[in-house]
């Protein structure tokens, strides 16, 4: 049985955040709220909570997987960013993109693409998002709550509940969101790559 904490969406509660990354740190898998429907995510070390997730979305390690970072001083820890690269990705963070890029060495090998060795980037625009992020201090592995069957993102946190107590740690709800995922935008190669049209705008990658 999942532990379900009510979060304010403005004035997140730091003591609810802090319990929620000692459940990441011990192992746990969580759902939280994002700028664009709700994630589940593990801390990124953590090889037994990324099977969990695989078991829940049902996806395999071809799968893209996401670091949310809290700016982009952490974000450059972990992906190679070009000077256009850097400048697109600045401009547009926090906001709902992920941006796939080559992995640095920082980034443990099972979250790479196995065949490319990219890994997707994130900021997000969501306050909750962001102080638990600056609580945990270090991205956390991430993947945005689509469950099997479906393409757009939870966005309804009760439901989320009744599909998923009995398979994750923790249920942040941070209220209703909206239901479509990030717009993907892949620089990995040099140019500019749109993946996914999601809820970020990408007319401004040209």
């Amino acid at each position: 049985m999942s532990q379900y904490f009510y979060v304010h969406p403005e004035n997140p509660q730091q003591r609810l955040l802090r319990q929620a990354c000692e459940i990441i740190r011990a192992g746990g898998v969580i759902v939280y709220p994002t700028d664009s429907g709700y994630a589940i995510g593990c801390q990124m070390e953590d090889k037994s909570a990324l099977e969990k997730i695989c078991r829940i979305r049902q996806i395999g390690k071809e799968h893209n997987f996401t670091l949310m970072c809290r700016d982009m001083s952490e974000l450059s820890n972990y992906a190679r960013v070009d000077n256009t690269a850097f400048r697109l990705i600045k401009n547009n963070t926090p906001g709902p993109y992920t941006f796939i890029l080559k992995a640095t060495k920082e980034v443990p090998k099972r979250l790479q693409n196995p065949k490319r060795k990219t890994i997707g980037i994130r900021v997000p625009d969501n306050i909750i998002a962001l102080q638990l992020l600056e609580e945990l201090n270090e991205p956390l592995m991430s993947t945005t709550l689509i469950l099997p069957g479906e393409t757009q993102a939870e966005f309804d946190p009760d439901e989320i509940r009744d599909k998923l107590e009995h398979q994750v740690d923790l249920i942040i709800n941070g209220g209703y969101l909206g239901e479509q995922p990030t717009s993907v935008i892949d620089m990995s190669e040099g140019g500019i790559d749109i993946i996914r049209e999601g809820s970020g705008d990408t007319s401004v990658f040209g």
